[in-house]
């Protein structure tokens, strides 16, 4: 099985790396697509290291600027697609049905073949417009999760905290076990 993960610039980059280390555990083939900025934040956030370790995890890399890659095609054979962390631009380009680049392209892919799209919409607080985008996708039928913490569950890390958000938005993938954590009532 194959999911296009989608990494934009938007603060939050260690969810990112998570989300590709819990794809990796179901045994899904990672398309790799990562924004400019995506790179300094994952710099900046996770370490130097960060994006080449990415990159080595995923089974196909891809150009942000290659909108003739074969995920931009409703023909490639994907599962579907997690957005960590989503960007306001990256989701209002969603939103909007702005195919500009290979990132927000597959994404639109996602919706109109109607497979999952997760957007981990990262930015707070919220403005209108932010709201609106956030309600547009949700309409065309994508799943917007931002990446609010299950105090619920007594994390004590941060990196408890980043692993249960990724667990999560794999775990709506619908293609293995659930592996995030569950109220237990």
């Amino acid at each position: 099985m194959r999911v296009v993960l989608g990494v934009s610039g938007a603060s939050g980059a260690a969810l990112a790396v998570a989300v590709a280390d819990c794809l990796a555990r179901i045994g899904a083939r990672v398309d790799l697509v990562v924004s400019r900025a995506a790179g300094r934040t994952l710099e900046a956030e996770v370490g130097p290291e960060a994006l080449a370790a990415l990159r080595a995890a995923a089974g196909q890399v891809h150009d942000i600027a290659d909108v003739g890659a074969a995920i931009a095609s409703g023909s490639c054979p994907v599962a579907g697609m997690i957005v960590a962390p989503c960007s306001m631009r990256s989701l209002a380009a969603v939103a909007h049905g702005l195919d500009d680049n290979l990132l927000t392209r597959a994404a639109s892919v996602q919706l109109k073949e109607r497979r999952p799209l997760i957007l981990l919409a990262r930015e707070t607080p919220l403005t209108l417009a932010h709201l609106r985008n956030m309600t547009a996708v949700t309409e065309m039928g994508a799943v917007v999760l931002p990446p609010v913490p299950a105090f619920y569950l007594r994390p004590r890390t941060t990196g408890e905290i980043v692993g249960q958000v990724a667990a999560r938005a794999v775990d709506l993938l619908r293609l293995a076990p659930p592996r995030a954590a569950a109220w237990e009532g």
